[in-house]
């Protein structure tokens, strides 16, 4: 009985979806793919993804979602600007690579530091601004991600492992919020995550 609510709650929630959610989705994986690729094309098609996704969020009072795309958008500019320069040479400054202690203490006080902001502040707005909101939940989804835009942006191997951390906690939250082709959008998104970290492991440790 349980396996076949979900199932009709995923029907439903497919017939429910508009075409901006179908525009959004089909952007983030083109965006990712280029992501996996280190090609720079992933903020273009990455800005159409994040600035859709800003008013999906809002409009489905999923605030700290909302927070994040509204953030992906300033920092796609930012990595578009990193990843555009070159040296003498003509190579990319930034270059793929691991993260060392300094780097790992950085993003793990970057997370717990979003985590708990975007937590206290929700449930102080769920009461009289966003009933639907669930803070735990989307602090985990908003500052992991919070995490790896900022590590991608630094070519950083580990900007995966919170991509990944991402993906998972938010294919629950979007699917009880009804958005399931979003919730089935971030299971693809897991999956590419994976195969994004294989890929930059082995690019990390060519330049190393």
């Amino acid at each position: 009985m349980i396996l076949l609510s979900i199932w009709q709650q995923f029907l439903d929630g497919m017939k429910a979806t508009i075409w901006p959610e179908y525009i959004a989705v089909f952007s983030g994986i083109i965006s990712v793919w280029f992501s996996r690729k280190e090609n720079i094309l992933v903020y273009p098609t990455g800005l159409i993804n994040t600035i859709i996704y800003t008013w999906l969020s809002f409009h489905n009072h999923l605030l700290g979602e909302a927070s994040v795309n509204f953030y992906y958008t300033f920092m796609s500019i930012y990595g578009w600007i990193l990843w555009s320069k070159r040296n003498a040479q003509q190579e990319q400054l930034v270059q793929i690579s691991f993260s060392n202690k300094k780097w790992w203490r950085w993003q793990l006080l970057f997370f717990v530091g979003f985590y708990l902001t975007i937590y206290f502040l929700l449930t102080y707005l769920k009461k009289d601004f966003a009933p639907g909101a669930i803070p735990w939940a989307d602090a985990i989804a908003s500052a992991t991600a919070f995490t790896g835009m900022w590590l991608m942006t630094k070519k950083k191997v580990e900007s995966w492992y919170w991509w990944i951390a991402t993906n998972i906690a938010s294919i629950p939250l979007y699917f009880v919020k009804g958005l399931v082709f979003t919730s089935v959008y971030y299971f693809v998104l897991l999956i590419m995550a994976i195969a994004g970290l294989v890929e930059w492991k082995k690019r990390a440790k060519s330049h190393a």
